[in-house]
């Protein structure tokens, strides 16, 4: 079986004692492919530094997630576009996006910092990975006027409704990232996804959080997405296996990376 973890930040200080043995876990529990999205200007070297450590299996981004969009983003967006023009290896423009969750302060400046950013995956034909919390309308309205272009991408860790599932899917090169939260007791995303095309749906971690059940409560890691698979397993009634390879064939088709 193959699985392909498309969100997992594995070069952050939580995995600094331990990454060779995060690392094997995956790759026992059949994970073949970790794509890495970046922060902003400060992870980038500890990034590349286990993307070049592992370069088999892990797969960089560059992007300024939001709750890093603050007074400073002019400069960040600087920084991050000379990485994008001066580097090669980049698989995507990620993690972009928006989050509202905390306070409004920086909304304009997201909105801005967003747009700049789906420009660039225009630019170098690479995917998007969106970052959505308590801000899909506004996120919507961002991305709408390039509903007709090449944009491709996965809107990150969904947890929206069936209606913004469907709108989501307007954008005919975007998949759904699905990780652990799909196995909490009170998640209401078991039911939104028997509306979902399992070929839309792409499996994640966003280790080290979003733990998945049994293992709620711990540090996640890549290894743990089989826990997520056996709960769109249940979902879909499918076999792991059919799951695995179908979620990872959509996921290596919009990350163009070969099969």
């Amino acid at each position: 079986m193959r699985l392909v973890d498309t969100h997992s930040h594995l070069f952050l200080e939580e995995f600094t004692e331990d990454l060779p043995q995060v690392i094997e876990r995956a790759r026992t529990a059949g994970v073949t492919h970790i794509f890495m999205p970046n922060i902003d200007s400060t992870t980038v070297k500890p990034m590349l530094a286990a993307c070049n450590l592992y370069r088999e299996y892990c797969f960089p981004m560059i992007g300024l997630h939001p709750t890093s969009v603050n007074e400073g983003y002019a400069k960040e967006l600087e920084i991050l576009r000379h990485e994008l023009e001066t580097s090669e290896g980049y698989i995507a423009i990620g993690e972009i996006g928006m989050d509202l969750y905390w306070d409004k302060t920086y909304l304009k400046e997201q909105e801005f910092v967003l747009d700049k950013q789906v420009n660039w995956a225009l630019e170098y034909d690479l995917p998007v990975v969106i970052h959505c919390r308590d801000a899909f309308d506004y996120i919507y309205k961002v991305l709408e006027p390039y509903k007709k272009t090449s944009l491709k991408g996965v809107f990150h860790s969904f947890t929206g409704t069936a209606e913004e599932a469907a709108r989501i899917l307007e954008f005919s090169g975007f998949s759904i990232g699905v990780n652990g939260v799909v196995t909490f007791k009170k998640s209401g995303l078991p039911e939104v996804l028997q509306g979902i095309p399992l070929e839309k749906i792409v499996l994640e971690t966003d280790s080290p959080y979003l733990t998945p059940m049994p293992n709620r409560g711990k540090r996640n890691e890549s290894a743990y997405i089989k826990d997520t698979l056996m709960k769109i397993s249940e979902i879909y009634h499918m076999p792991p296996e059919e799951v695995g390879n179908i979620t990872s064939e959509t996921a290596l088709k919009v990350f163009g990376i070969p099969k």
